[in-house]
């Protein structure tokens, strides 16, 4: 993320809080145990399995560091349980074309397109924001391509 506007559901920050408490207790170990089994085959500046060990270990840290980051500077947001806008934490069905599409909208720490989860950040994510059911939405998609959508339902 190109800023520090970290956005999260209370879903979100527990998926991370449990992400962060396996990397520590159970990888870290796992990847220490590969380091320390590695450095016992002798020379370690000809070790692939030392150098790949280390590797691992990098950027296990770097994702550890990520999380602590991201829980720390994140604004957790809660849906409001009776509007009728979208808000971030809202899943929305929407009309596109010939068929639906449901898409929960997320903080960008939480976006996971493959899970119908968008970013608030997103151009669909930012376009449906504060819409409500029944509204025709326009989104411009990263090519410049204008995506039509009309609301159909909203859930908190």
């Amino acid at each position: 993320m190109a800023n520090n506007d970290y956005i999260l559901t209370p879903e979100g920050k527990e998926k991370l809080e449990q992400e962060l408490h396996y990397l520590e207790h159970e990888k870290r170990a796992e990847v220490g145990e590969r380091i320390k089994v590695a450095r016992e085959f002798g020379d370690i500046s000809e070790n692939s399995e030392y150098d790949d060990a280390k590797n691992e270990q990098a950027m296990l840290e770097a994702r550890i560091s990520e999380i602590n980051q991201i829980l720390s500077e994140a604004t957790v947001v809660s849906t409001p349980k009776r509007s009728n806008k979208v808000n971030v934490g809202s899943t929305v069905t929407v009309k596109m074309g010939a068929g639906e599409r449901v898409f929960t909208i997320v903080g960008g720490a939480e976006a996971d397109a493959a899970a119908g989860k968008i970013s608030n950040e997103s151009p669909v994510g930012a376009a449906l924001l504060g819409h409500k059911k029944d509204d025709s939405v326009v989104a411009v998609g990263p090519t410049g391509r204008e995506i039509n959508m009309t609301i159909l339902k909203i859930e908190h």
